[in-house]
């Protein structure tokens, strides 16, 4: 019997891959899209909406989802969030009740609807402020945003559902790569628009922060396997760092490689630039120990080299891409400022 899969959140940066990666290894499993829309409109190069691989595309506020809408459900995927630190910090009170409230709600609406798999989309920037060597996920915490405390709160409260459903929190790796709706809101994202539509990479700090990064296809990758992961790996609820440990990169070096692979480009590097708070290593082990069969498989150069080809044949060349629509902040306050959203980021009524 198929499994019938629901996907929060998959109007987004990396619901795209994971529609495609979970209709890839399981063509005959129902898959159901539940989204806002805030992001709907932002394709980016694809031939085909992404949802048109969905058994069913539904819309509606994640924070109003109605309990018996998961009966019948086999797993839920949760990417339903206010995505990432400049969204959080201008609308707090609104990541608090998306990115935790309501995925606390959610989890319990599943398990009491008995879903078998709850995955969580998690992130290392629970991690903050770390010296010491690469995090592991018993090391303590030290979020610094309102984004980072809303997936440690939301973790915690899923560590204490009085529940039989299996939970996998995925604290992901920086996410990069090219997506049918592309973010050029990370790092490395960034970099690659830069040199393309400028020829030149601007990095903001000095350079020396640490990331660990993930390509969205693995992260597709590594949710395939949580979505169908047995209790007895690794326990009824899990916390696991998604990624791999050759993937810790310093700033600079992403920028380097970037402008390696796209000739004449013009790295900066602000050496005045005070140190920057968010620098972290992890220790990816667990993730390898546990799921040998889903690693991630796109190395740097590959998600560089992806994006390249994929900016390129989008025809982007906007060198102030960072007020571009391809920023997920300019498009929610774009919305605020036609009236569509309320400070609360809820959808106004039509006129």
């Amino acid at each position: 019997m198929s499994d019938k899969i629901l996907i929060t959140g998959n109007l987004g940066y990396v619901g795209p891959s994971v529609i495609k990666q979970l209709r890839r290894a399981q063509p005959d499993a129902v898959l159901v899209g539940f989204d806002t829309g805030y992001f709907a409109h932002c394709l980016t190069g694809a031939a085909a909406a992404p949802e048109t691989l969905l058994d069913a595309q539904h819309y509606g506020d994640v924070r109003h989802l109605d309990r018996d809408f998961l009966a019948g459900f086999d797993g839920v995927v949760h990417l339903a969030a206010i995505s990432n630190d400049p969204m959080g910090n201008q609308f707090e009170t609104a990541t608090t009740d998306i990115n935790l409230h309501a995925s606390v709600g959610l989890a319990r609406h599943a398990a009491a609807a008995g879903v078998r798999n709850f995955v969580f989309a998690s992130s290392c920037s629970v991690y903050g402020i770390a010296e010491g060597g690469p995090r592991r996920e018993e090391d303590p915490l030290n979020p610094i945003t309102a984004y980072a405390k809303s997936k440690i709160g939301t973790e915690e409260a899923l560590a204490a559902l009085d529940t039989e459903m299996t939970v996998t929190c995925l604290r992901f790796a920086t996410a990069c790569g090219m997506s049918d709706r592309l973010r050029l809101d990370l790092v490395l994202n960034d970099f690659v628009a830069g040199a393309l539509t400028s020829g030149r990479i601007t990095v903001l700090s000095d350079g020396s922060p640490w990331r660990p990064l993930i390509d969205v296809a693995d992260m597709a990758r590594a949710i395939d396997w949580a979505v169908h992961r047995d209790a007895a790996n690794g326990g009824r609820f899990l916390i696991v760092n998604a990624g791999t440990n050759s993937a810790n990169y310093q700033v600079r070096d992403l920028a380097r490689s970037v402008a390696a692979a796209v000739p004449g480009t013009d790295v900066s590097i602000n050496t005045e630039a005070p140190a920057d708070s968010r620098s972290y290593q992890v220790d990816f082990a667990r993730f390898m120990a546990l799921a040998p069969d889903h690693q991630p498989a796109m190395s740097l150069d590959d998600s560089i080299a992806a994006l390249v080809r994929g900016v390129r044949e989008m025809g982007f060349a906007d060198a102030d891409f960072r007020s571009s629509n391809l920023i997920r902040l300019r498009v929610l306050q774009g919305h605020l400022d036609d009236g569509r959203l309320n400070a609360n980021l809820e959808w106004a009524p039509a006129a």
